[in-house]
């Protein structure tokens, strides 16, 4: 006997699913296992550890999921995770832990199919350690710590700091920085730039930089910004803990006042789009390093 069966691994990801359908923007990942951990009660088999390191129930959780994005219940998107309408209506239809498992594993299976290379034909019992799965599951937890370190090391540098390096990827997006707010209260306006150096081109872009990681810009906080702008500016609001989802529909419904919300998501893109265009001080800021994994199959 296996063990983890079928109807153990379905319900752990039942639970996860139960947890995950309350999250309006689903939950980073490690939170999500973490989680899912706490609400259940763990053999001593799943608190173990691997002889290579880690928990077993952190990697039973993530080899499992693994069939359920390939299902199309699932979404990894951004270290974080949230289920699709796909997966809610197999959540609801579904409602015995081993059938939820056996049809994610019958559609990955499928999934797999379609793939080049062989293909299995076993009736799975329980979450099997492929090396497909174990390069997926070892990308993404490499993808998982390295954005967690760079938002915790964001986090905690010095507000200034952090204005200065949004400030450095303007620059090295082509922009022209005209002003940054200087210590002290700076009403409302981080940055202003433009796109030559004299400002006759184009509008000018004013910036609001929030460096809170846990704290979300709401409706309330992006109308105080946008108030700031005048006939012809751009709007640029970078959050770090990002924006709610009623500020984001503020954002959307604007026909005269332009405003971009920049999410760590969005920053930390933009930052390796332009890495090589950031000068010697910006790499001081954030400095990164290029790490190539063997990229799991899509």
């Amino acid at each position: 006997m296996p063990e983890i069966t079928r109807r153990r691994t379905g319900e752990i990801l039942r639970t996860l699913f139960d947890m995950l359908l309350t999250s309006e923007d689903g939950m980073r990942a490690r939170d999500a296992v973490s989680a899912t951990e706490q609400r259940m009660t763990l053999s001593e088999y799943e608190k173990g550890e691997y002889p290579s390191g880690g928990q077993r129930f952190d990697k039973i959780l993530r080899f499992a999921t693994v069939d359920l994005v390939k299902a199309g219940w699932l979404l990894k998107e951004n270290g974080r995770w949230s289920i699709t309408p796909e997966g809610r209506l197999a959540f609801e239809m579904l409602t015995d832990p081993a059938d939820f498992y056996r049809e994610a594993v019958r559609l990955y299976h499928q999934w797999k199919a379609g793939q080049p290379g062989p293909v299995s034909d076993e009736d799975e019992e329980a979450p099997q350690e492929t090396p497909g799965k174990i390069a997926t599951v070892t990308f993404e937890e490499a993808q998982d710590q390295a954005r967690a370190d760079i938002e915790t090391y964001l986090a905690t540098i010095n507000p200034y700091e952090f204005q200065k390096i949004v400030a450095a990827l303007l620059r090295a997006m082509g922009y022209y920085v005209s002003w940054t707010s200087p210590k002290g209260k700076d009403g409302g306006i981080d940055i202003v730039a433009a796109n030559d150096l004299l400002a006759t081109h184009g509008p000018r872009i004013k910036v609001q930089v929030k460096r809170q990681s846990g704290t979300q810009v709401n409706a309330e906080g992006l109308r105080a910004f946008m108030a700031l702008l005048n006939d012809g500016d751009v709007g640029m609001f970078v959050s770090l803990g990002g924006f709610s989802r009623d500020a984001e529909n503020e954002a959307r419904k604007q026909e005269k006042r332009r405003v971009t919300l920049v999410d760590m998501n969005l920053l930390m893109k933009l930052w390796t789009e332009n890495y090589d265009k950031l000068d010697d001080e910006a790499h001081r800021l954030l400095p990164l390093q290029r790490i190539y994994f063997l990229a799991p199959q899509s």
